[in-house]
């Protein structure tokens, strides 16, 4: 590409995978800068959210729903904890554990970025068929997510 090009000027040379990486890359960047400003990261959305579906799990238990390391979900947790948007505590049904569950701060911040969803046209700005879309990378998780032996999150 020369100095003066811009990267539509050849994505029509590029292949599906490329294609599709560097569309993911930049809805990333685009949702993680407006997570930014509601004080929160992917990874910590990511946690808010199995936590409100599932309720007090412990950080082991949190780290494979999300499919990160538990010392990856610790410093999450940390920094969630931090933020009092979660609280840790013992599990009544063993005191050795300890589970992390939302707080009602917690549970503001995740609907408010949850609500973030309703922006997603205006993220795309409006040039694709937003269901279209969804259906087709829905369908090609799953494909390609099927023979992994993994549990999505």
């Amino acid at each position: 590409m020369s100095a003066n090009a811009t990267p539509s000027d050849d994505l029509g040379g590029w292949p599906t995978g490329r294609l599709l990486s560097m569309a993911a890359r930049l809805v990333e960047g685009a949702w993680a800068a407006r997570l930014a400003e509601q004080g929160l990261t992917h990874a910590g959305l990511m946690a808010l959210h199995e936590l409100d579906n599932e309720g007090p799990l412990a950080v082991h238990d949190l780290a494979a729903r999300c499919q990160v390391t538990p010392q990856t979900m610790t410093r999450t947790v940390d920094r969630l904890k931090r933020d009092s948007l979660v609280e840790r505590q013992r599990a009544q049904h063993d005191r050795r554990t300890v589970e992390v569950s939302l707080t009602p701060g917690g549970r503001r911040a995740y609907l408010q970025a949850a609500d973030m969803s309703a922006a997603e046209p205006e993220l795309l700005g409006g040039v694709v068929d937003l269901p279209l879309l969804r259906a087709n990378l829905m369908a090609i998780v799953e494909h390609l997510h099927h023979g992994s032996g993994r549990t999505l999150p």
